[in-house]
């Protein structure tokens, strides 16, 4: 059973990293083009459903042993925010820091890098596939989002979580963002990780603090992230697709 589940997954991933490397071939055209943005929609909403068909509510991604580590994980996306404000946090090693969590929330609530350590944590070895088409096994240790969420106690209202970051993506200036379902917020591999391989997760991963969630291409897995929000809707976040690069034509449920 086990073996036919991962099947399923390496499929799903194939056929997700199969659309989304031809985004990145350069079809710009077809992605700006109307009937293909609704093409593109309307697989992705056929992914989420198989995916959620095939896989039980709290499936959980493959773990992996200290022996199967990968020698370097590499980054993906920026490697080092030029945001002023980021440097300054990083020169003090992260001191300052201050994870805002607020939105459709009863209680919002702000954390400490130390903060955040002395929450309960979880610690676990799993593999992050990225869209450009690496791969790489790493450990993680972080608290699970599901610990924050407790402590803000989510309105009924809630239905995903946007993770607001420090990197610019553009000479203007856009931030990148991503965005996750309350089903994925509340899973128990979903972590806010502060350490990679044992040691401080290093800005070229993400630091202080970067996203996990296993079950979904990396580049849901936002890095940086400063801020947090509990939302009932995405269409009026940015480009209104739920993501930086959801805006520019990737699937916003990037499941595998």
């Amino acid at each position: 059973m086990r073996e036919c589940e991962n099947g399923r997954r390496r499929f799903l991933q194939r056929a997700l990293a199969a659309g989304s490397a031809l985004v990145l071939a350069g079809c710009e055209r077809l992605s700006r083009s109307e009937w293909f943005t609704g093409v593109l929609g309307s697989a992705e909403k056929l992914n989420f459903g198989v995916q959620r068909l095939l896989l039980p509510r709290k499936a959980m991604a493959q773990e992996f042993t200290e022996a199967d580590l990968s020698p370097d994980f590499r980054s993906n996306g920026t490697r080092d925010p030029d945001d002023p404000a980021y440097q300054a946090l990083a020169a003090d090693r992260f001191v300052d820091y201050r994870l805002r969590v607020g939105g459709l929330v009863a209680q919002p609530r702000a954390y400490s890098l130390d903060a955040l350590k002395a929450l309960p944590s979880r610690t676990q070895i799993t593999r992050h596939d990225c869209v450009e088409g690496w791969s790489a096994i790493g450990k993680w240790k972080g608290v699970p989002l599901a610990r924050i969420l407790e402590a803000v106690t989510p309105l009924p209202s809630a239905r995903y979580v946007v993770f607001y970051c420090a990197d610019s993506m553009e000479a203007s200036g856009t931030r990148y963002y991503e965005s996750i379902d309350m089903e994925d917020a509340w899973h128990v591999q979903t972590l806010l990780a502060y350490e990679l391989n044992d040691a401080p997760l290093p800005i070229k991963n993400g630091a202080p603090i970067r996203l996990r969630v296993e079950r979904q291409l990396g580049y849901k897995m936002a890095k940086y992230v400063m801020r947090i929000e509990l939302v009932d809707r995405l269409d009026t976040i940015a480009g209104g697709k739920g993501g930086y690069w959801e805006d520019r034509g990737y699937e916003w449920y990037a499941g595998i």
